[in-house]
């Protein structure tokens, strides 16, 4: 048995070469073979690893994996897991089966290339078993690199590598464990993993909903997507190249009345949004985003089951969802241009662009301007709805002194309505003059808050 002291990524491949039971394959493509590179420099290599390849040329990969799919994708991982598993134990059940706990690691990744033009991501994903002629597990992994150089890129796929197979062995007793080990020394500052899908008996009582949302509340990924209708995917295959529009909130209420209230409302900026682009271009895609942190420092950080509570109550109505670790509308601006140059749009409710203006920012050295200039990157607005006075007031009561004002027209409240003593309300008039802030007509059926 291995250890209960933490061990280096070192230590936890010797571990895996002296166990007698471990064997099985690696293929990895687009950053080197840093993983299997692991078990060779421990030493003991020849009782763990039954054969290591890199199939970098593309005909060379579609001759052993089969052509038609993108070569970083799921589904060139799971040919390449299906192949490799199927090789392994063609070549070695008979005489290795009785006593191995087979495994196959694969990865496909484009790390940064020499100009550094391309986005750095990759996936990553591990068949194994949990005893000798066991069924087959599978966990797969979504990641995105945050290294700056490509040599460092492969050592923390090195990393993460090591600790997937490790902890898969020997680190599964809960969701929590399964994940902390996946993380040691690698995850959070260097990789981001913003998709995980599992498969297998060794998984049968782990909620998959749930280790999504862990992977943004324990600051494993920015954000995580959560689909509707058809299998889950990570946040670049539901955003790459896409004009979107994005409705913030916090979606306290999960009962079916609000929830179609906010898809209304999401509808709305979405046939706005194509209006601008014109009929002929592609539909704009539209999704709820609801931070994971407090909106302010008192309030309490939320729970997994709440968070998903309110997912549930959007998904329910129809809606897709991207679930942010962080609250700032302009940290969802910036991972949303990660995968897209088109236009991006906020929908949202007069509170929100208040809060906006109204949040301190101490963590930027240029607090609201350098806040707004994030926020309102290229080709970005927020599609402001009019809400009832009422709302409002109510929204904004545990603002201390925000000198917001407003007038009515028939218990109603437009951007245009607003007004903020100076020097503030000179910032607000210039984005409602440049179009940065776009006052909308609501349907009377929009009565209520985003």
């Amino acid at each position: 048995m291995p250890s209960t002291e933490k061990l280096d990524t070192h230590h936890k491949a010797l571990t895996l070469n002296l166990d007698a039971a471990a064997f099985g394959s690696f293929a990895e493509i687009g950053a080197g073979q840093e993983v299997s590179h692991w078990f060779f420099v421990v030493g003991g290599a020849s009782a763990t690893v039954a054969k290591t390849i890199s199939a970098y040329d593309k005909e060379v990969s579609d001759d052993l994996y089969g052509s038609g799919s993108r070569y970083v994708s799921r589904q060139r991982l799971e040919e390449m897991l299906d192949k490799e598993w199927a090789q392994l134990l063609a070549q070695l059940s008979k005489t290795r089966g009785p006593h191995t706990r087979f495994f196959s690691f694969v990865d496909t990744v484009s790390a940064r290339n020499f100009a550094g033009t391309n986005d750095p991501h990759g996936w990553v994903g591990l068949r194994f078993q949990m005893q000798p002629g066991g069924p087959a597990n599978d966990v797969l992994l979504h990641i995105n690199m945050r290294d700056p150089l490509n040599v460092l890129q492969q050592e923390a796929i090195g990393i993460l590598g090591v600790n997937l197979i490790y902890t898969a062995f020997y680190q599964l007793q809960t969701q929590e464990s399964f994940l902390a080990g996946l993380a040691e020394d690698v995850v959070k500052e260097r990789i981001e993993i913003d998709y995980i899908d599992l498969r297998g008996p060794a998984f049968e009582s782990w909620d998959r909903r749930t280790l999504l949302a862990h992977l943004v509340s324990g600051g494993f990924a920015e954000a995580v997507f959560f689909r509707s209708q058809g299998p889950a995917v990570p946040p670049t295959e539901a955003l790459y190249k896409k004009a979107v529009v994005l409705a913030p909130g916090y979606f306290g209420h999960g009962d079916p009345t609000h929830s179609q209230v906010h898809m209304r409302l999401l509808a709305s900026g979405v046939q706005e949004l194509q209006k601008e682009l014109g009929e002929k271009e592609v539909p704009p895609v539209g999704f709820f985003c609801l931070p994971a942190a407090p909106l302010t420092p008192n309030e309490p950080v939320a729970e997994v089951p709440d968070l998903l509570r309110r997912i549930d109550g959007l998904l329910a109505a129809g809606g897709d969802v991207i679930l942010f670790r962080q609250y700032e509308l302009y940290n969802m601006t910036t991972l949303v241009h990660r995968y897209t140059q088109a236009p991006v749009r906020f929908v949202a409710g007069l509170s929100l662009a208040i809060r906006a203006f109204a949040d301190i920012y101490g963590n930027l050295e240029g607090k609201l301007l350098e806040a707004l200039a994030r926020l309102f990157a290229q080709n970005v607005r927020i599609y402001a709805y009019p809400m009832p006075a009422a709302d409002l007031r109510e929204r904004l009561k545990d603002l201390s002194d925000s000198g917001w004002e407003w007038s009515e027209t028939n218990g109603m409240v437009s951007a245009t309505q607003l007004r903020h003593p100076p020097p503030l309300g000179h910032l607000y008039a210039y984005l409602l003059a440049s179009n940065f802030l776009v006052p909308m007509q609501v349907p009377t059926a929009l009565k209520a808050d985003a």
